[in-house]
């Protein structure tokens, strides 16, 4: 038989003197200390400290009320109900809570692999669906959109990145791990069947997201009528008019008997510079900066700088030209082309025949929207497209302009107006004056007029209309006046367009910019904002007044 380790001798025998082992294992002696009792009380923390705020805790007893605390101990009763531990102290593993109730989502990065497919930034221990599918997914989606904007990408060069890190996003939120994959395909179907859009404005450009929200937009304004009960209380005052510099009389003076400027001396309206207008131009002669100045704060520093090259307006010009002028002065307009009031209702009618209604002869159109394109000249600055939409927005007319005998072009502003030379000599057909004949037979002096700083067109058309609503006055600049808010602006905040983006070889339309003001004030019509065009912290703090 082995021998006993002695593991037992400081335990005293249960059967004591009544012990018939002859080398029993427990110990028969009398000093023996006596025994520790078995119900061992433990503290209960009264608050979860930071470092286990993971840890997930067993059920817990209802608390007692307010007049019956007790001291927070209480015994172990059985080792079953004892939290589960590791070796090391800390809960089990598989008592840990992992991740979040909710869903992350994925945030757009700016990083880029070597071959420009972005990188998605999110923690892979948060994502439900492991993070090489999700990257996989974006690189699918990236080359799908590459392919679909191939004509707008030189103008737009991270377009594709954004919009792929964007789909990808909606689809993660929409679906779960075992849809995923599907959903992201389901996607890359769709742009496969969309229009190759021609410009960022085009239906076709965004995420699925935003082409829905963009067609649920659309219904909605297109279901709107505009009729001059509807715009009656948006039209400016004949007092509001003036404040914003309409000019609402004709001018003194006789009108069109000065139509051009050669020989005098003007002010440059680029560089600053007084100059002798001339029909032969120095080529270059003028330095300047094309963008319009705005206020950035830099380092808690606000300074003034040009939105063309982001350079204080302390420095040189970045661009080179023509000097201009522009002219501002009613006389001064008068007297280059007459100003004319807008022509009466004819209020005569026609009878198709004995028993059946009158028919009016007047073909006016009670709402339409209008916006023109301008360039230099000798003559200052001269209107050279005019494009005008119905109520709908249906173009209804929309023409070059040929200027008046002895007026030279001195500079198409292509980069603005988007009109060059040789389309110009090719379709400006019209004089001013035709043009204003042409315009009588859909506009009279009932007819509301809608535009984007509309004085501007009125007095290079040298048209008196008082009833005007103008979307710049409109949706109000925070710094007040004389600033106002761009169209481009207005139409990317409230209508997810993109205009005006054509750069220095397109520049802007007439017609697209006349349908994008219908649209603003047919939005505000629908919404009605207390406080409309509320600034971003993004915008320039000053921005001029932008047609």
């Amino acid at each position: 038989m082995f021998s006993s380790l002695g593991l037992f001798q400081t335990l005293s025998c249960p059967q004591k003197n009544d012990c018939k082992r002859i080398k029993c294992l427990f110990s028969h002696g009398t000093d023996l200390p006596p025994p520790s009792s078995l119900n061992i009380q433990v503290d209960v923390p009264k608050a979860v400290s930071s470092t286990s705020a993971n840890v997930a805790k067993p059920p817990q007893p209802p608390v007692p009320s307010a007049s019956k605390i007790v001291p927070a101990k209480r015994p172990i009763e059985f080792a079953a109900q004892a939290v589960p531990s590791t070796s090391n102290g800390e809960p089990a593993r598989q008592r840990q809570k992992i991740g979040t109730s909710q869903k992350p989502v994925a945030l757009p990065s700016i990083s880029h692999t070597s071959t420009g497919v972005p990188i998605l930034r999110i923690n892979a221990a948060q994502s439900q669906v492991a993070l090489p599918v999700r990257q996989a997914m974006v690189k699918s989606l990236h080359d799908h959109f590459l392919v679909l904007y191939e004509a707008v990408l030189p103008e737009n060069p991270t377009l594709a990145s954004e919009h792929a890190l964007r789909q990808e996003e909606e689809v993660y939120k929409k679906a779960n791990k075992l849809t995923y994959r599907n959903a992201v395909i389901s996607s890359i179907a769709s742009l496969k069947r969309r229009e190759t859009p021609t410009s960022i404005s085009h239906p076709s450009v965004g995420t699925e997201d935003d082409i829905t929200a963009r067609a649920e937009s659309r219904k909605k304004l297109d279901a709107l009528r505009l009729t001059q009960s509807v715009l009656q209380p948006l039209m400016l005052s004949l007092a509001d008019m003036q404040k914003w510099g309409y000019i609402i009389d004709i001018p003194e003076g006789i009108g069109g008997n000065e139509p051009h400027a050669q020989g005098k001396v003007m002010q440059c309206d680029r560089c600053g510079q007084a100059y002798m207008v001339s029909s032969c131009p120095e080529k270059d002669e003028c330095t300047f900066h094309w963008g319009k100045p705005f206020t950035k704060a830099i380092n808690g520093e606000r300074l003034r700088l040009y939105s063309c090259c982001a350079k204080s307006t302390s420095d040189d010009g970045c661009s080179r030209g023509f000097h201009v002028f522009y002219e501002k002065n009613p006389e001064d307009l008068h007297s280059r082309h007459a100003f004319s009031n807008t022509r009466s209702p004819t209020g005569n009618t026609s009878h198709s025949g004995k028993g059946y209604p009158a028919i009016p002869t007047d073909t006016a159109l009670d709402v339409v929207s209008l916006d023109c394109e301008m360039i230099y000249t000798t003559g200052g600055m001269r209107v050279a497209r005019v494009s005008v939409v119905d109520g709908s927005g249906a173009t209804i007319f929309d023409e070059l302009i040929r200027m008046d005998e002895g007026v030279e072009v001195i500079d198409y502003n292509t980069r603005f107006s988007g009109i060059t030379q040789e389309e110009h000599d090719s379709k400006a057909s019209l004089s001013l004056s035709s043009i204003r004949t042409s315009l009588d037979a859909f506009i009279n002096s009932d007819t509301i007029i809608i535009g984007h700083a509309l004085e501007n067109d009125l007095k290079t058309l040298r048209m008196i209309h008082h009833r005007c609503v103008d979307t710049a006055i409109l949706f109000p600049h925070r710094a007040g006046p004389p600033y106002r808010q761009s169209l481009r602006y207005l139409a990317k905040e409230h209508l997810g367009l993109s205009i005006q983006t054509g750069g220095g070889t397109v520049g802007h339309s007439s017609v697209e910019d006349s349908i994008a003001t219908l649209d603003l004030v047919r939005w505000y019509i629908l919404n009605k904002p207390k406080v409309a065009a509320v600034k971003k912290p993004s915008e320039p703090v000053v921005e001029p007044t932008d047609s």
